[in-house]
């Protein structure tokens, strides 16, 4: 099949809920610490060219100083930022007539950026909306069509084509589609934020609630061998701390890899190529230094796509500066070699810079990052994403700072545990992510009519958008 047998379809109704979710971890990244946001969950109902309608499901964290990060604006304003988007989506998608469910997407893209900004939304802020209200629109396509999300993708029945990225003109993205075969396992790469307690002596006190609370303790418990490490922008406190995570890990982990998350602490590329030298002079980062696969983001968005990287001896992908569909080909241009896929993005634009990846040749790359995904739905859907990409692990940090499901009732734990009991597992009461052998099963979701789930939220139990 091709895009040409991409079914119409149009948005007749789009309906916004949330529910708070409480952190049993404080999670540090970047200046921020979370304890707390809301998740944003959204149902749509579309209408196939037929006459035959369908429902379609996504969720997201809402989080704060990640999307915005201007310090004179507080957690709840934030907040009301993200919502803002979400509105404005699906404004523009309902009055978006007839299209493919990729088309609808492709017709708004511009105007609904265009709208946000004139309510002071920065791009990825504009993002999130779009991107919730995407991937229920491709969820209920799916579900009408009986199929699960990876096959008809592969089929291309989402109708993606080059219209937002005119610079993929004349690369065969039928075929870059049709050989996205995903892995029905994917390594879990462990987030170590900059509270996290690393050693298990370091711990200030014991949560006794079932699940890891320092890295060393995760290790044990999951088998991880792959790493996310936070930094702090400054050189030697830095030092100081990955010096000690090494040590873990050196002892702890044979063969381990990781990434560095810069979380746009550095002003521009000097300290970062200064702190990456000391890293290179110091025997105990020896192991370290060469497991690192590559840094995200490390200078901040205000001047990251403003100045080349060339100097940077160390491969760099771009995450917050991924504002829009053109990001990542203006970041090429001045030395960055990847960027990050993440669900809150949008699923159309990662699959797009995956297949720019697949076109630029060898270099070039991508991987799978977290905002914090919360189990049920919108961490099935974001695995979904990293797994049909081909990128053999993926940040996972939700299930570490959230304990399981928190927040949904029992019936809906309980219904994703006998759904997915291949990625969950019963524990203290929770349903929690079963990760075994540093890695997680993804069977169950991939063969899923709809985009990764076979059952969806309690919808009684949340409230309308705020």
């Amino acid at each position: 099949m091709s895009r040409a047998d991409a079914p119409r379809l149009r948005l007749v109704e789009a309906e916004l809920y949330e529910r708070p979710v409480t952190f049993r971890l404080p999670f540090r990244f970047g200046a921020v610490t979370l304890t707390a946001a809301p998740q944003a969950f959204v149902r749509v109902r579309i209408r196939l060219a037929d006459g035959r309608e369908g429902l379609g499901q996504s969720a997201e964290l809402i989080v704060p100083k990640w999307f915005d990060k201007n310090p004179d604006l507080s957690n709840e304003e934030n907040f009301s930022q993200l919502r803002a988007s979400l509105r404005e989506a699906r404004i523009h998608l309902m009055g978006a007539g007839e299209n493919t469910a990729f088309g609808l997407s492709a017709s708004v893209e511009k105007a609904h950026h265009a709208a946000c900004a004139t309510l002071g939304l920065g791009g990825l802020i504009a993002s999130f909306g779009l991107a919730l209200l995407e991937r229920a629109i491709l969820d209920a396509l799916c579900k009408l069509l009986d199929l699960p999300a990876q096959k008809a993708l592969r089929a291309n029945l989402a109708g993606i084509d080059a219209t937002t990225a005119p610079d993929l003109k004349g690369f065969d993205l039928d075929d870059f589609l049709t050989g996205c075969i995903p892995q029905d396992q994917i390594h879990v790469r462990h987030t170590i934020g900059m509270l996290d307690a690393i050693f298990d002596a370091d711990r200030q006190e014991l949560l006794n609630d079932g699940l890891p609370d320092s890295v060393e303790s995760a290790i044990a418990a999951y088998g991880h061998r792959y790493f996310k490490v936070k930094l702090g922008g400054q050189i030697d406190a830095d030092l100081d701390r990955l010096t000690r995570i090494a040590s873990l890990l050196d002892a702890k982990v044979p063969g381990y890899r990781l990434t560095l998350d810069g979380n746009e602490q550095y002003p521009d590329q000097q300290p970062v190529i200064e702190l990456w030298r000391k890293i290179g002079e110091q025997p105990s980062l020896k192991q370290f230094a060469a497991a690192t696969l590559f840094i995200e983001q490390p200078i901040a968005r205000a001047k990251a796509l403003s100045e080349p990287i060339h100097e940077l001896p160390v491969a760099v992908e771009i995450d917050e500066s991924d504002a829009d569909i053109d990001s990542f080909v203006t970041a090429k241009a001045l030395g960055y070699r990847g960027i990050s896929s993440k669900s809150c993005k949008g699923i159309y634009r990662a699959i797009l810079n995956r297949a720019r990846v697949a076109s630029w040749g060898e270099g070039y790359f991508m991987s799978a990052e977290d905002l914090t995904t919360q189990g049920g739905v919108a961490v099935q859907q974001d695995l979904l994403l990293a797994s049909f990409l081909g990128l053999g692990h993926v940040e996972r940090n939700g299930h570490h700072y959230v304990d399981g499901m928190a927040g949904a009732d029992q019936r809906e734990q309980e219904a994703f545990l006998t759904a997915h009991a291949d990625l969950y597992q019963a524990s203290n009461g929770r349903t929690r992510l079963a990760i075994q052998g540093g890695s997680v099963s993804l069977k169950s979701l991939l063969a899923a009519p709809g985009l990764g789930s076979a059952v969806g939220p309690d919808w009684a139990a949340l409230a309308p958008l705020s």
